[in-house]
C-alpha cells in the first residue's frame, strides 16, 4: 500500500523494546525503524543493544529477547551516533511513541553525550489517531485497518511494520488526514502541546509555558521560578526526564537574561540622568 502523504523531508517509523516502562531508568534492547523519503524510497532495519543491565522476566514475557540474545551485541552509545545520523532531518512516527518511544529515546541519547533537537520534529502517532478514531490498540488496529491478526506482536520490527501499514491504512480511511501535511498530522496525533517530551512542561493557549504536574500545576513556569527559587534544583536533582529538566534551565536562563538586560537598561537610564 503507497503511502498517500506529501512529504517534504524523510519520515521514520520507529519502535522500541526496552527493559521496561521506566522513561529515565530503563534501557533500548531494540530499535526498528523504516526510513520513508519524499520520492517514495523505503529503508528499514532492526538494532539489537545490549543495555547494561538485566532484562526482568515481566519484560521478556512481552517481547521474548533475553539477556543471551542481547549479550553480545553494542551498547547504546557504540551506534547512537548512527541512530542520530538516521533520525536527524526527519518527522517521526510511532505508536504511542510520543508518550514512550521518544522520551525515552531521548534519555538514551542524552547517556550517549548527543543532544537531539527535537523540536525541529513534528511527530505522528498513530496511536492517537486511532484513539480519537476508534480508541483501541495496535492488534485491534491491524485487525480493523489491515483486514488481518497482527503477527508477532512485541517483535519491535513486527510492530514498527504494522504501525506504518495501519498508519497507510488510515489515510486511506478517513480522507480528511489524507489531506494534510506531516505538520498537521502530528498536531492531530497530539493531545497537548508538550514542552517536553513527556509533557510536564506544556504550553498554554498565549504560547507560555506551564507546569503540568504537582503542586504549582497550571501555572506559568517563569512566574513559578519567580517565587519558588529553590524548585528549578529539585526538579534538577528528581528522577525527571532530561528533557524535563532542560525546559527548566532553559527558562531559567532565560529569566537571568531578562534580569541582566533590565539591570542594563536601569543602569543606562541612571547614566542619562547623570549627564
Amino acid at each position: 500500500m503507497e503511502l498517500k502523504l506529501k512529504l517534504q523531508r524523510p519520515i521514520v517509523f520507529f519502535d522500541l523494546e526496552t527493559t521496561g516502562l521506566n522513561i529515565t531508568q530503563d534501557r533500548i534492547i531494540e530499535l526498528s525503524y523504516i526510513k520513508v523519503f519524499p520520492d517514495g524510497r523505503e529503508e528499514k532495519d532492526c538494532l539489537r543493544i545490549n543495555p547494561g543491565i538485566p532484562i526482568p522476566k515481566v519484560s521478556f514475557d512481552v517481547h521474548h529477547i533475553s539477556d543471551d540474545d542481547v549479550r553480545d551485541c553494542p551498547s547504546f552509545d557504540k551506534v547512537a551516533q548512527h541512530i542520530y545520523e538516521v533520525f536527524n532531518g526527519c518527522d517521526l512516527a510511532g505508536f504511542n511513541s510520543n508518550q514512550f518511544d521518544i522520551p525515552l529515546l531521548d534519555e538514551e541519547f542524552a547517556r550517549a553525550g548527543i543532544q537531539f533537537d527535537w523540536q525541529q520534529c513534528s511527530f505522528i502517532d498513530s496511536q492517537v489517531i486511532f484513539h480519537k478514531k476508534e480508541k483501541r490498540d495496535l492488534a485491534a488496529a491491524c485487525l480493523f485497518y489491515c483486514g488481518h491478526e497482527m503477527e508477532n506482536h512485541h517483535s519491535s520490527l513486527a510492530d514498527t511494520e504494522t504501525t506504518y501499514e495501519v498508519f497507510k491504512a488510515q489515510l486511506e480511511r478517513y480522507g480528511d488526514l489524507s489531506d494534510k501535511d506531516v505538520k498537521a498530522l502530528s498536531d492531530y496525533s497530539s493531545h497537548t502541546r508538550f514542552v517536553d517530551l513527556k509533557g510536564f512542561v506544556v504550553y498554554n493557549e498565549n504560547g507560555q509555558e506551564v507546569v503540568n504536574f504537582g503542586k504549582h500545576k497550571g501555572k506559568v513556569l517563569e512566574e513559578v521560578l519567580q517565587i519558588d527559587h529553590g524548585y528549578a534544583d529539585w526538579v534538577r536533582r528528581s528522577d525527571f526526564p532530561s528533557s524535563t529538566k532542560r525546559v527548566f534551565e532553559t527558562v531559567q536562563q532565560r529569566l537571568k537574561d531578562k534580569e541582566l538586560e533590565e539591570k542594563k537598561r536601569l543602569l543606562l537610564t541612571k547614566n542619562n540622568k547623570l549627564t
